[in-house]
């Protein structure tokens, strides 16, 4: 099964579940600045392995400033130009109306919850 099992690991300080053609990377509960550049090189890092979809958890995030929404931006970039696509969970309000005045949600699919993208993710591959 697609999203069944999955290797976790790590590049930098963001972990990485591996499963098949998707990576999912799982987000702490601020990314302000500081974390913004690292958010955005792992990113790319995990969509340099020739994924063909990445999820970027966000449900563990309270915080999330502009830098991170041009991170995960940088990463739709990325993505288009190897043909892979970005999804986001992101339940917290707050956090979701960044990615809103951001125009980041005008790139990329947000879901609010986990699940709900992993569905999409899922139903991308079967058809």
């Amino acid at each position: 099964m697609f999203f069944s099992a999955g290797i976790v690991g790590s590049l930098d300080n963001f972990p990485v579940e591996w499963a098949g053609q998707l990576a999912i990377v799982a987000l702490p509960a601020e990314i302000d600045s500081r974390e913004a550049e690292q958010l955005r090189d792992t990113l790319l890092a995990v969509l340099n392995r020739g994924i063909a979809t990445l999820l970027i958890d966000m449900t563990q995030t309270t915080f999330c400033g502009v830098a991170g929404a041009s991170a995960i931006a940088r990463a739709h970039q990325r993505a288009l130009a190897s043909g892979a696509r970005v999804l986001v969970a992101a339940p917290e309000p707050i956090v979701r109306r960044v990615l809103v005045i951001t125009g980041v949600d005008h790139l990329v699919s947000i879901y609010p919850t986990r699940a709900a993208a992993l569905l999409a993710a899922r139903q991308r591959t079967t058809s």
